[in-house]
């Protein structure tokens, strides 16, 4: 690490080679603390390369414990978190409701780490069961059109780093990472990036594999589509910004979609919500991400798209899909 270290306080980046070392070195326990603490820092202070991030998306997926889903057609909805704006958990309600419509999901997330509370927050505090048993995992996607992956499950190269993000408390490039390590590899994703320049990272990589991906990114910070702003949309096929009204609604203030100070705040917000007596803000905005995705596998257009997901969240489907997969994390 020592040699890594004074290569990159020098100035100079990594190979892809080297980058997937490095990850798989720490895996090992090969280094301490302190010499992550500082690896980690440099990509606080640069910006980190394409072949860095492939190097280190090919060392976590190498390392991770697969799940087999290749008998669905799933998609996963997952944003990096890090863009600091502390909205109610919009990805994780859009899964509900894209299952709600009938599309399979495999739902990676974590615990918030730069966030008040990430997607694994809520889930477990809803009582949703997280495991890595392949056969419960398919009897969830079976039964619920959804399942949680939860990261730390599937990705013990990470056991190491935990404890050091969760002390830093700030995005760190793990953030990008975990949308594109899904470690039952998804037919199909809808990605939020906090930064226009991953957004066109992540385009990049995403073009030399064969999933079928959209990419957003909301241009003031978002990773999602918030209707505060105009958001890039990138697809294996087109690349379009589009504001709220293009999508049919009014621009809304940030205020509208926050997501509470604390984890039960969160997941009172999410429950009100996927029960359906949510404001009226929050149901648009989570039905237009819920949208994009159910755009995303069936090349419907937006309007179709969001009367699916519209159906789903009023009609009770999807609120019918969380209480399922409840009670299948109970039995």
């Amino acid at each position: 690490m020592k040699t890594i270290l004074n290569q990159l306080i020098t100035h100079q980046t990594l190979s892809k080679q080297e980058a997937k070392e490095v990850l798989v070195n720490i895996s090992r326990g090969i280094y301490n603390e302190s010499q992550i603490a500082a690896f980690i820092t440099v990509y606080l202070m640069r910006n980190i390369t394409l072949e860095e991030l492939t190097g280190f998306r090919e060392a976590l997926l190498e390392l991770c414990i697969p799940v087999d889903f290749s008998d669905y057609n799933t998609i996963d909805l997952c944003g990096t978190g890090g863009d600091g704006k502390d909205t109610f958990n919009i990805s994780t309600l859009a899964s509900f409701i894209v299952a709600g419509a009938g599309i399979k999901v495999a739902k990676h997330g974590n615990y918030g780490v730069s966030s008040i509370s990430g997607s694994s927050n809520v889930m477990e505090l809803m009582g949703v069961k997280f495991s890595n048993d392949v056969e419960f995992l398919k009897k969830c996607i079976e039964e619920t059109n959804i399942a949680i992956l939860h990261a730390p499950l599937f990705h013990p190269a990470l056991k190491n780093v935990g404890p050091i993000r969760k002390n830093l408390g700030i995005k760190t490039f793990f953030n990008m990472l975990g949308p594109m390590v899904n470690p039952s590899f998804p037919k199909n994703q809808m990605v939020g990036v906090f930064s226009l320049e991953l957004a066109r990272m992540y385009a990049y990589l995403y073009q030399n594999t064969d999933v079928n991906f959209s990419i957003l990114h909301g241009l003031s910070g978002f990773d999602e589509v918030s209707l505060t702003d105009s958001v890039k949309i990138i697809t294996n096929t087109s690349e379009q910004i589009l504001s709220p009204e293009d999508f049919g609604f009014h621009k809304i203030k940030l205020e509208s979609i926050k997501g509470g100070t604390s984890t039960k705040e969160a997941a009172k917000i999410f429950h009100n919500i996927i029960s359906g007596t949510g404001t009226l803000e929050q149901k648009q905005v989570v039905c237009a991400n819920a949208a994009i995705a159910i755009q995303t596998v069936e090349k419907s257009t937006f309007d179709e798209a969001f009367a699916k997901a519209e159906e789903s969240l009023l009609s009770g489907k999807a609120f019918e899909k969380l209480n399922k997969l409840i009670t299948l994390s109970q039995q």
